[in-house]
């Protein structure tokens, strides 16, 4: 229950409109989401606002640059910073994020919204043990881009995309029927798998283990806790997917998380201060953390020699508190 980028490295959109096989006002016409220049444009204009907002603790700052999970937890995030700042507790702004390197993978779509994948280096890794990437979205020609969705992955873990001879990306429909799982399934396939399991996803941190450590911290001695996962598939949260060279595709997509702990009688709760600063009501017993997460994934294509998907990353923060 840190900041968000700390929890995230801890723990560590594909709408129908998205797919590029509707129109929208009217617009038929497939064309690349954006140039290489106007891509380049929307990273540094992120950037310049998430440093301003990050120094400032302001969430106002760079609300315009960002939405989906990603924009959910990091105005949350700047939110729980503006309130300990009003309280005295100020945390110091960490070193300005600086992105260089950047690729960008720009599919060809038709109406809106559009988007694209910028992959780069950036100055908060561990020697260059993983990149950020993510998906800049935007709903309409006169709008700004935003960043929906944001990944910390290796470089050797990069799937490697197809592209036609302009270079140019493909996106994969929300019920691509090529695919072992439909992005459109994906949030609640994961949601299930997290209360029971199975044999959807491959096992890892962010799959078998995490159930396995969520088991454990129910059984804590005084200490009751529950877990309720609920997908989210809709507006900037949808799932969004590139077809990649064997297939299959890299899809992000979103889910909510809440997380209920209940003290036994007579112990108190441990409340953290950026709990605190989410949290309404009063919590004396019992305390219900929401969380919003992004999760950047491998979905192999159907007839595979495996049909489960592989989680590459996963970006959680919380996002709200209810005391009782």
């Amino acid at each position: 229950m840190s900041r968000p980028a700390a929890a995230a490295a801890a723990v560590t959109v594909l709408s129908v409109t998205a797919s590029g096989c509707v129109t929208v006002h009217g617009e038929r016409e497939i064309l690349p989401a954006a140039t290489k220049a106007e891509a380049a444009r929307a990273l540094k204009d992120f950037t310049k606002a998430y440093n301003k907002a990050e120094a400032e603790a302001d969430p106002a700052k760079d609300a315009k640059v960002v939405t989906g999970p990603f924009g959910a937890i990091n105005q949350a995030g700047l939110k729980a910073r503006a309130e300990r700042k009003k309280d005295g507790d100020e945390q110091p702004p960490s070193a300005p994020l600086k992105l260089t390197d950047a690729k960008f993978t720009i599919p060809k779509q038709a109406g809106w919204p559009r988007w694209f994948v910028a992959d780069t280096d950036s100055n908060k890794d561990r020697n260059g043990s993983f990149r950020w990437v993510m998906v800049f979205t935007r709903d309409g020609i006169d709008l700004p881009w935003e960043a929906s969705y944001l990944a910390f992955v290796p470089p050797a873990k990069m799937p490697e995309f197809k592209k036609d001879k302009d270079g140019f990306a493909e996106p994969v429909d929300v019920d691509d029927p090529k695919l072992a799982v439909a992005p459109q399934k994906l949030s609640k396939e994961y949601a299930s798998y997290l209360k029971a399991g199975g044999e959807t996803f491959q096992a890892g941190p962010y799959t078998s283990t995490w159930r396995t450590q969520r088991e454990k911290a129910a059984k804590r001695l005084g200490l009751a806790t529950q877990y309720i996962d609920e997908p989210q598939n809709s507006g900037d949260f949808a799932p969004v997917g590139l077809r990649t060279e064997n297939g299959g595709a890299l899809v992000f997509f979103s889910t909510r998380h809440f997380e209920k702990r209940t003290a036994a009688e007579g112990l108190n709760l441990r409340i953290g201060p950026d709990v605190r600063a989410l949290m309404t009501g009063d919590a004396k017993s019992a305390v219900t953390l929401e969380y919003a997460a992004g999760q950047t994934v491998v979905v192999p294509p159907k007839g595979a020699s495996t049909s489960q998907v592989q989680v590459l990353n996963r970006v959680q923060g919380l996002t709200g508190a209810k005391g009782e």
